[in-house]
């Protein structure tokens, strides 16, 4: 099962194979806003960019939005500032600006619709009147293997300031779909086309099933005469104050939650209890601020055998909620050495009894392993970890280390397996911002690691990562080890 489902039961209703065409824009239609404006924030931040030159830039940019200029017109003004820069440092600037922002920009539904239209092996592309530079990186995070953009002249591996022709806008777009359909003999009169802008009508019109998503007004207009299906999506993009104030009392409510505990410590002298009600209390409290759904399959396996190392690939800051929510209780949560940084915050979490690691001194490191495997058998207590160490920019599945799996091994326990498929939804890497959402979970059953050792620990490593694999349906993607 996909998530989103209602948005992908079109696609999924189809028939399989290369005959049908799902082409997509970028800006606004896969990505929230325009990706281009990141590019320049980033350039003026680091000095790339002039004032003078900004202006000059910027006042194309606004020409080309008022008519007043075409968008040729707009793209020769805009190469100019890249002239006799070097490509592959152009093109490296756009791998950590997809990192560092546009990675979070991508909406969850698009997203689910490529990955809907990809298992259905439908020809895929994005067909965009953006740079390669900017397309690219998210193209390959997406599995979409073809891309056709505006392409900037090269010459000895430097932008000479030239754009080649034809562009792929307008009909430049309906030419570029008609070749890549020729190629892979798809139909177009079986195609689609999702994009969120008038600009690309003719693409639009030529396909057999356009997909105004995101619309502007004025397509918004035409899609209601025409009887077009429009979608709008509202999970990324600026947030309402709501969910401002909402992502903002999360936090808040961790702390709320640890200090509700003292009063039960205070009365019945007993830590754990305590410990216990305030995990449990955070994880519904901080649910319900941020709008938080579950679907969880194999809840059976969360209490069938404890203790137990209960691990989770780790997409982002609500995976604590997540994980706090399933388990409840009787629960020792590792992270980071740096969360202890965090001001008050990391002091609370630290009290709360989540045990930081320096990763980056191995020795300390294999100590508080040891002493936790001491406490899972001595208190009874479960401990929960991230193989990856660390939050990944995208759902892609990173490499796993082997802490959590030692620790089975020396406490005597098995793993638990929590397969989080899509909490990027609800909050990706980098973004402050909480978005209400359903986040699907699979609970494994307990791996046995009664006959494991640190002989043979690499394999049974890669056995569980693999398990993750196919849960998540990346078995064929490429990984970000």
């Amino acid at each position: 099962m996909l998530p989103h489902n209602d948005v992908v039961a079109e696609v999924m209703g189809l028939p399989d194979g290369p005959q049908i065409g799902a082409f997509f824009d970028f800006d606004g239609t896969i990505i929230s806003g325009y990706s281009v404006m990141a590019f320049i924030k980033e350039q003026v931040r680091r000095g790339h960019l002039s004032p003078r030159e900004l202006v000059e830039l910027l006042s194309s940019m606004a020409s080309f939005g008022l008519g007043d200029l075409g968008f040729s017109g707009m793209m020769v003004a805009a190469t100019q500032f890249l002239r006799g820069i070097r490509e592959d440092s152009y093109a490296n600037f756009g791998e950590e600006l997809f990192e560092s922002h546009i990675a979070r920009l991508i909406y969850p539904e698009s997203r689910a619709l490529i990955k809907a239209h990809l298992k259905k092996g439908h020809t895929v592309a994005i067909i965009t009147s953006a740079t390669p530079y900017q397309v690219r990186p998210a193209a390959r995070e997406l599995g979409i293997e073809h891309v056709l953009c505006t392409e900037l002249e090269v010459k000895d591996g430097v932008f000479t300031g030239a754009v080649l022709q034809p562009l792929c806008f307008g009909p430049g777009k309906v030419a570029a779909a008609e070749l890549l359909s020729e190629r892979f003999n798809a139909d177009l009169d079986k195609s689609y086309f999702y994009s969120d802008s008038h600009d690309d009508i003719q693409l639009l019109e030529r396909v057999g099933n356009p997909r105004p998503l995101n619309p502007g007004n004025r397509l918004l207009a035409i899609a209601e005469k025409r009887g077009w299906p429009v979608r709008k999506f509202g999970s990324r993009g600026q947030p309402e104050i709501a969910t401002l104030l909402r992502s903002a009392a999360m936090p808040v409510s961790l702390i709320g939650s640890f200090l509700a505990g003292f009063p039960i410590w205070a009365l019945t002298g007993s830590r754990r209890d305590a410990l216990n009600f305030s995990v449990s209390l955070f994880a519904d409290t901080a649910s319900a601020l941020i709008g938080l759904n579950l679907k969880t399959v194999g809840e059976q396996h969360l209490y069938s055998h404890r203790p137990a190392v209960f691990i989770f690939n780790h997409q982002s800051n609500v995976d604590l909620v997540i994980v706090s929510r399933l388990l409840r209780r009787d629960i020792v949560g590792v992270g980071k050495r740096e969360i202890g940084d965090i001001p008050i915050l990391g002091r609370v979490m630290e009290s709360a009894g989540v045990v930081l690691i320096d990763r980056h001194n191995s020795e300390s490191a294999i100590k508080v392993m040891t002493q936790l495997a001491d406490t899972m058998r001595i208190e009874g207590k479960s401990v929960c970890v991230s193989p990856e160490g660390t939050r990944a920019v995208t759902p892609k599945l990173a490499k796993f280390k082997k802490g959590a799996f030692h620790l089975a091994i020396q406490a005597g326990v098995p793993v638990v397996p929590i397969v989080i498929h899509n909490s990027t939804d609800v909050q990706p890497k980098g973004d402050y911002i909480f978005h209400p959402g359903t986040v699907r979970v699979e609970v494994l059953p307990p791996v046995d690691t009664s006959k494991w050792s640190a002989d043979t620990i690499d394999t049974h490593v890669e056995e569980v990562r693999n398990m993750y694999l196919k849960a998540l349906d990346q078995m064929k993607a490429p990984e970000n080890v």
